[in-house]
């Protein structure tokens, strides 16, 4: 007992417990602190998941704000309607900056940008060209196109008209896929500011009142004691990179080519197993991305394959192929439904 009394007020441990204890102050402290997110890609259900979590965190730790750095050709309606609603109901000020120089909010970007309560851009990046398209790429003929491009026009409009910006132009860039430069949108009252850099932006929007869940609040992001945000980068949990993978419309679009080819070949050809298995699982991934059904959904469905196919393992001469095909289906069912 003495030998540990003695060690405990050796001047080194004394110094080791001096520098913790400053530590934990500072720590205490509150330091002024801005979360940060990256899109870069395609708007998609994992963007959703994403966002949806940026925002949760933000809230829950009590960030001064969240940034989202934009750079995106667009993406899936459904998706992009889901963050709007995520962002205009945010109790955190969310940030919007399209950057760096040569990026780009194109499509369902622009209804990302003018959805956030602070909306920016970078020198040298773009915003517009907002016309619905299909999956593919190909323009919407007949009464689809009218019925589509009438809701995203009123919604894009009830989204600008929300956050006071243009709605005119906003009408304009889904009507006639109009795309103007970071000068202009700034003159046409589409962003708030231009900057190339966090301090830069930061230092713009100080002081200025934002719409926060129905109340005006004051954007201040230092400290009593004048202390600069530190600004945390939020990288995608694995989750959600496997997510974007899946979700990525080239991906998307050989899952869902393998699917229905296995089923064919394995309906062409009775007790193949393969393709039927490959088949299965590779149709519900593409399901997945084109958001037909939600995450949970397709997440359940998966399980339920996966256990269907450990069960017919049993019985079934497959030399491993369901059991393979079980397991693969109950990993990915499980990562799907499992939100840290």
């Amino acid at each position: 007992m003495r030998r540990r009394d003695a060690k405990s007020q050796h001047p080194v441990w004394m110094m080791a417990s001096a520098l913790l204890a400053a530590c934990v102050a500072v720590a205490d402290g509150g330091e002024p602190v801005i979360h940060r997110i990256a899109i870069d890609g395609p708007i998609s259900p994992a963007t959703v998941d994403y966002v949806d979590s940026a925002v949760a965190d933000a809230a829950e730790q009590d960030a001064a704000a969240l940034i989202i750095r934009l750079d995106t050709p667009g993406g899936l309606l459904n998706s992009t309607k889901t963050i709007v609603q995520t962002l205009l109901a945010s109790t955190v000020p969310v940030i919007v900056h399209v950057a760096p120089s040569g990026a780009s909010a194109t499509s369902a970007g622009v209804f990302v940008t003018m959805a956030g309560h602070v909306a920016a851009m970078a020198k040298g990046t773009t915003i517009g060209a907002a016309h619905p398209v299909s999956g593919g790429g190909q323009d919407i003929s007949g009464d689809m196109r009218q019925k589509v491009e009438n809701y995203a026009v009123s919604f894009v409009e009830s989204i600008a008209e929300k956050r006071g910006r243009n709605v005119e132009w906003a009408e304009k860039a889904v009507r006639e896929s109009v795309s103007i430069t970071e000068s202009e949108a700034l003159d046409l009252n589409v962003i708030d500011v231009v900057a190339d850099d966090v301090a830069s932006l930061l230092a713009q929007i100080e002081g200025r009142e934002v719409d926060l869940a129905g109340r005006r609040v004051r954007l201040s992001f230092a400290d009593e004691d004048g202390r600069s945000p530190r600004i945390v980068d939020i990288p995608m949990t694995f989750r959600q990179r496997v997510l974007s993978v899946v979700s990525d419309p080239n991906i998307a679009y050989l899952l869902m080519m393998a699917g229905i080819l296995g089923l064919y070949m394995e309906f062409s050809n009775p007790g193949a197993i393969f393709p039927g298995v490959a088949g299965v699982i590779c149709l519900l991934l593409a399901l997945l991305a084109a958001q037909v059904l939600p995450i949970n959904s397709i997440a359940v469905l998966l399980l339920i394959v996966g256990f269907a196919f450990l069960a017919a393992e049993a019985f079934l001469p497959s030399f491993g192929v369901l059991g393979f095909g079980g397991i693969v289906a109950i990993t990915l069912g499980s990562l799907f439904l499992y939100t840290p």
